[in-house]
């Protein structure tokens, strides 16, 4: 793993850049430090089977609550993006590496020694592959249905940007149970937030999900504290239902080191409670919208809610 601790190896492009202030957190957004056995083992499985989290390489503030039960989100592909999103902490630059044709097994072994009922799997961009990883994520899918065939599998993908459209259906021909993939925030921010990405081409791919697969469940989520306001966050909730997605998550925006992006304010929790209804009320099946909501906080729980949303929606019962 990468030393979080230095920034400017992980994200030589933000090096030159000014500092900016890192506010105070409030007392709603702190966590404590993990230090549980089940952390412990939860990363001496990670370690043994070779693997990259999200939770570590993005300083996720839940990783002590989420690793002591066991859950960890599995990042694919190495642990260097070829994005440089001015909000991410995961390392910057050019991947060093091909594609590590083990990885699906590895994760797949993981997610048997772990026991997971759902998992969660992402990765960084590698813009310098042809199709963008689809076809390690379709055969990551194949191999943890293999070894562990109760389990659920959610997937978090790349935008795939600068791939052929078909890629797209390599992905959802493996058939995980949620395809999600985050907007990340308001599109009036994507120059300063998201530059690497295009907002419509991302909502697209969504909506494309669908067309593909009805039956499919998929999900996305924003941060807010960006600098974006409340009539473009319900903006964007409207885009998402005319794409057709099923589970919106909101979480606050927490600044990784002075050359990113900086905290514009800390959203109470009142306001994500207000956001939360107005979400439902647009008729999302699922919506999780609290300060320290993340894509994979509390995805195996979430994922049973949303199921038995669509089935009570569809009179399943």
């Amino acid at each position: 793993m990468r030393d979080l601790k230095v920034p400017e190896q992980r994200h030589p492009e933000k090096a030159h850049k000014p500092d900016n202030a890192q506010p105070r957190k409030p007392d709603w957004i702190r966590v404590k430090a993990p230090t549980s056995a089940g952390y412990k083992e939860t990363r001496e499985i990670m370690r043994s089977n070779k693997l990259v989290t999200v939770c570590e390489e993005a300083g996720c503030p839940n990783v002590g609550e989420c690793w002591s039960q066991g859950h960890a989100t599995m990042m694919i592909m190495g642990e260097v993006c070829t994005r440089a999103c001015s909000f991410c902490n995961i390392a910057t630059g050019k991947p060093p590496e091909a594609l590590d044709v083990f990885e699906p097994g590895r994760v797949a072994d993981a997610v048997a020694k772990l026991g997971l009922n759902h998992v969660v799997i992402t990765s960084v961009d590698r813009d310098d592959i042809e199709d963008g990883g689809a076809e390690h994520f379709a055969q990551t899918i194949r191999a943890v249905r293999h070894k562990s065939p109760q389990t659920t599998i959610e997937i978090l993908t790349p935008d795939f940007l600068r791939c052929d459209p078909k890629v797209l259906e390599t992905v959802v021909e493996a058939r995980p149970d949620v395809f999600n993939h985050n907007l990340e925030t308001v599109p009036g921010l994507y120059p300063e937030v998201r530059h690497g990405a295009r907002y419509f081409h991302s909502l697209r791919l969504l909506q494309r999900v669908k067309e593909l697969d009805p039956s499919m469940f998929t999900k996305s989520g924003i941060m807010v504290g960006l600098g974006e306001d409340r009539q473009a966050v319900i903006q964007v909730m409207d885009d998402m239902r005319a794409a057709d997605i099923d589970f919106l998550t909101i979480g606050q925006y927490l600044q990784p080191t002075p050359k990113h992006h900086a905290v514009d304010r800390f959203v109470h929790p009142d306001e994500f409670a207000s956001y939360e209804k107005a979400a439902y009320g647009k008729g999302f099946l699922m919506v999780s919208a609290t300060p320290l909501t993340r894509s994979s906080y509390h995805a195996g729980d979430d994922f049973a809610k949303l199921r038995e949303a669509r089935n009570k929606k569809l009179g399943l019962g």
